[in-house]
């Protein structure tokens, strides 16, 4: 037995685990504790057969789906050629173990969270190149699925409902954090003015980045599983091809002055990270040698979906937005728990590159 080091029983949750698995000898080892809960379970057979999710923070929000409808994404993506984990089990109510949770098949490889560098086999110019390739593609792969098919499970959403919803999820954080972020605001109200009227609609993820997906292989980059649907609707397909967009940089991109921030904020640390992604971007390896151009990814994301990216600013921008509000609700998480926060910064931050693109500045 592994201790979890969690508010989890590791003794009952393994006991069920080899009940609902009906294998023996379960072990239980925790790998991420942040907004989800991520356990790896071992068998006698297989040092890494499976792996439990349990949602921990900001699950009650809107942006949100039920476990049951993750679960049942992840089913239906099994008869698609996305690569994703296969589910095995849900726990919904355990009156001896935390849950809800569910399980799913382990899979190897690796994630590039934000501000990271490829693993380091990754780390040439060919190796660049194909992650670029991989993430492109794999996109396009998810939003030329057959959407009908997952009608009864995800929630159908329009691009303005998508501007409100996320503008309502920024006004629900502030609320409590009491910080007031004026550039947010004014481009909140350029959103609006700016939403498309004639979009597509697909099976969207809602959270598609490097640190959401698995790289396997030894030297050539593969992706071996999309990861956390719990953000998956239908809808607009180009407001994730923004998202992925804003963590690509280029040659020439703006870089705002941070003068204001570093009044606001006494934590070095904090304005020596911001200086750092105002120099290199969100994720570095991006401009680096065999890195192709944000708009080589949109012609190969349009060559592969038959798609146009139309209204490319407003994309962009949303893309900024939504994840200014996303740290604006860490922060509020943060400040309910009564816990210090240093996201305040951050949230400023993401406030400056939305404006710089919704004003025209910062270009494809």
């Amino acid at each position: 037995m592994t201790e979890t080091g969690t508010d989890i029983d590791t003794a009952e949750l393994e006991t069920f685990l080899s009940s609902e698995l009906d294998v023996g000898g379960v072990e239980t080892e925790v790998v991420h504790d942040g907004l989800n809960l991520s356990i790896v379970i071992s068998t006698p057979e297989d040092e890494s057969a499976y792996v439990l999710r349990r949602p921990n923070k900001l699950r009650h929000t809107e942006s949100f789906n039920e476990l049951r409808q993750e679960y049942s994404v992840l089913q239906l993506l099994g008869e698609t050629a996305v690569p994703a984990p296969e589910p095995v089990l849900i726990c919904e109510d355990n009156p001896d173990i935390d849950a809800p949770f569910l399980v799913m098949t382990y899979l190897d490889g690796e994630t590039i969270p934000l501000g990271s560098a490829p693993p380091e086999r990754f780390r040439n110019t060919a190796a660049r190149d194909r992650i670029a390739t991989v993430l492109t593609d794999t996109l396009a792969e998810i939003h030329t699925v057959d959407a009908e098919q997952f009608a009864d499970v995800c929630e159908r959403q329009t691009t303005k409902a998508q501007v409100e919803r996320v503008i309502d999820q920024l006004g629900n954080a502030t609320r409590v954090t009491g910080h007031d972020p004026p550039a947010l605001w004014d481009v909140a109200d350029w959103l609006r003015d700016n939403v498309p009227s004639d979009t597509e609609t697909a099976l969207v993820h809602g959270d598609y980045r490097p640190s959401n997906v698995l790289f396997g292989g030894t030297d050539r980059p593969e992706i071996t599983g999309v990861l956390d649907w719990e953000t998956a609707f239908l809808g607009d397909p180009l407001t994730e091809l923004g998202y992925l967009l804003l963590r690509w940089r280029d040659d020439g991109d703006p870089t705002p002055s941070l003068a204001g921030i570093r009044d606001r904020c006494s934590n070095e640390d904090v304005i020596q990270d911001l200086n750092e992604t105002n120099d290199r971007g969100l994720a570095p390896f991006t401009n680096e040698p065999g890195s192709p151009s944000r708009r080589d990814l949109v012609a190969r994301y349009e060559d592969e979906t038959g798609m146009s990216f139309e209204n490319e600013r407003f994309y962009r921008a949303f893309a900024a937005f939504t994840l200014a509000t996303v740290w604006e609700d860490l922060h509020r998480h943060q400040i309910e728990a009564g816990a210090e926060s240093d996201w305040e910064p951050y949230v400023d931050y993401m406030a400056l590159i939305a404006d710089s693109i919704a004003s025209g500045e910062f270009r494809l």
